[in-house]
Order: C-alpha cells, then structure tokens, then sequence
C-alpha cells in the first residue's frame, strides 16, 4: 500500500495561520508578529511562538527534519540560561481536510518553538536606552547568572597550536569579508586593524595559547538585547543563544563576556560593563587581564562590523543603507581602538595580573 504523501502547504499559508488569535489554545489576541532573518516570532499575550524560516542562510533549514532538530537543540540549548522561558516543541499539522492546527494532528507540516512571553521593557539594553542603567540587585542577578553559566558549562578544549591558528584565521576571514569590494568598506582601516590583532596574536602567544584549555560550549550571541532582567523565576535570564553551529559557540568565557561588555559600553552603560567583568571573570579559574580583554572585543567589533556591512547586500535593507553604513563604521572605530590598546599595552605581564580591571582604558 503506498504511503500518503506529505501535503504541501505553502509557508504563505502558515504565516496566515500563525496570525489568527484562535489558532492559538489560550485564545488571546491579537497576534504580534515579528520577522528576523531566520524566523518569524508570533506573540500572543502571555506566549511566543518561533517558526524558523524554511531557507539557506548561515545554515540550511529548507528541510523540514533539519528544522525539527534545530529546533530541538535551541529548546534544549537555551535551558541552560533560561529554563523556565523555553517551554515545549509544538508541531503545526495538518488534518486530512486540509485544516491546519497546532498541535498533534494528521501530519506535521512545521515546527514551532513555544516560550513564555518576556516583558520587552526589562530587556538589558531597553533598560540602559530608557533608564540608563541598572540597580545593583539587577546588576547582581546578571553577575550571578552568568557565573553559573560559565561554571557548569560544558568544556571543550582545544589544542594551544590549533587555538591560535582558528583565531589568526577568524581574523584574517574577517579582513577579508570586510574588503570585499561590494562592500565599500575603507580597505587600509580594515588591514590595519587585522595587523594589529595578528601583533597581539604573535606577541602574546604563550598567553592566547593557554586559553585553549578554558574554552567552554558557551551562548554564542551575548548581546544585551537577548537578556532580561525579571524572567518567569523572578530572576534575570538569557535567550536566543546559537543553537545551529556548534563550533560557533566553542568560545573562552572572556571572549563571551568581552563581547557583551562591548555591547553595553556602546550603549553607554561603562560602569555596568566594567562590573560584569570584574564580577564574572572573579569567578573563572585563573585571572583574566585587561589586555586580552581589549583584544577580544577589538575581534569581536571585527566580526559585528562584518555583520553590520553584510546587512548592505540585503535588497530588503535598502532603505537603511545609511544606518548600516554608520553602524559598520562605528565598529570598526571600536575594533581599531581596542585593538592598538591591546598591542600597546601587550607587554604588561600576564602573571602580575589578577583579574580584569576594564577601566584602565580612560576612552573606553
């Protein structure tokens, strides 16, 4: 007997679906749609439901097995900093009149991801925009949590030699992204900020070496928009961590922490950035200086400026050249400036350093 074929329903169609406040159980309306490069987020009033886009960007997720299982590691993964948040796997199914439901029903047509909705006030970086800071239980939570994180996060060393040849190819690929000549982008500020990393990469080997050992299956995206300060447990939560690579997220916790302390000094916010690193890097196993600290947010700016400067190939973007423009500038001004810190100050010796006193830097 020959099997039923899976019914083809089109993603324009899901979509109509989503949006209807009765295709939901709680029947709440109406239904907030949010569109980002991978996925559609569909909010109801006290739920979120995540689509992933079925297309090819970073990672192929036009198949519908392959989007079950990224869908299953983002679940699983994002529990690690926001269990109460990430609640369930929910199919989209189709019935054998056509109807689609959510839920189980004849045949599973997609995927959705079901999270508690969050209060988007009490993300860290509409807190900073609105308030410009935070109070210090707040700061504290944040501290906390991520120290957890780093504590119990899974380790995933690598050989000292094999650590820095990935991070003087990552730097060269993003040079060389970035001078793509579509891009527009200034070639000899790029090459000189790759030349300056490459100088803290040569000159401080033993140091960046043995980093290799401490590197940990971390988030992969700390940004500040992606933490909340008051989650369903009353406590702060992180949300929307790189579930599709892997290799992507094998970071060393003060490149991790480097990134979002970039973050939040670019929204102003110097004096919290400064006490998360002091507070978060206490509690990692050996001292962290200020100099590797500078060197990793001069990478991390890199590969943001890339980023931003990608955003200008996007037909849909094209009415936001000039904010792109600006934003792939604006990193390359931070990346340029850490990174001649770094190098500037790359003979102090690591030893005498007890942990990272970001501050140090007057302009930062």
């Amino acid at each position: 007997m020959r099997r039923p074929q899976t019914p083809l329903v089109s993603t324009r169609r899901k979509l109509a679906f989503l949006r209807r406040a009765d295709s939901y159980h709680e029947g709440e309306g109406p239904v907030e749609v949010i569109e980002t490069h991978f996925a559609w987020i569909f909010l109801t009033a006290s739920h979120a439901y995540k689509m992933k886009k079925p297309e090819r960007h970073v990672w192929d997720y036009s198949l519908l097995d392959v989007r079950e299982r990224g869908c299953r590691a983002e679940l699983r993964l994002n529990r690690r900093l926001a269990a109460s948040v990430y609640l369930d796997l929910v199919p989209l199914s189709c019935e054998h009149d056509g109807r689609l439901v959510l839920g189980r029903g004849q045949t599973v047509v997609d995927w959705l991801i079901k999270m508690r909705r969050l209060p988007a006030a009490r993300a860290l970086d509409v807190s900073f925009r609105s308030s410009g800071c935070i109070c210090s239980r707040e700061q504290r939570g944040v501290i906390a949590l991520l120290s957890r994180f780093y504590r119990a996060a899974a380790h995933r060393p690598m050989p000292p030699e094999g650590y820095l040849r990935s991070l003087s190819a990552r730097i060269a690929r993003n040079g060389k992204d970035l001078t793509a000549p579509d891009l527009r982008v200034n070639p000899l500020w790029v090459e000189q900020i790759v030349r300056n990393q490459q100088q803290f990469v040569r000159e401080n080997l033993v140091l960046l070496g043995a980093r290799s050992s401490h590197l940990v299956d971390g988030h992969g995206d700390l940004r500040p928009e992606h933490i909340f300060l008051d989650g369903p447990a009353g406590v702060p939560c992180a949300i929307d961590c790189l579930e599709f690579d892997a290799n992507l997220r094998r970071l060393d916790p003060a490149e991790e922490l480097a990134f979002l302390m970039l973050e939040c000094k670019r929204l102003g916010a110097h004096g919290f950035a400064d006490q998360l690193g002091t507070g978060v890097l206490a509690g990692l196993t050996d001292a962290v200086s200020p100099e590797l600290i500078h060197f990793y947010m001069s990478c991390q700016a890199l590969n943001r400026a890339k980023v931003a400067a990608w955003h200008l190939r996007d037909r849909r973007g094209a009415r936001r050249v000039r904010h792109w423009r600006a934003r792939t500038d604006s990193y390359l001004e931070d990346a340029d400036h850490y990174a001649r810190w770094a190098v500037s100050n790359g003979w102090r010796s690591v030893r005498t350093a007890a942990a990272c006193v970001p501050d140090v830097c007057p302009t930062c």
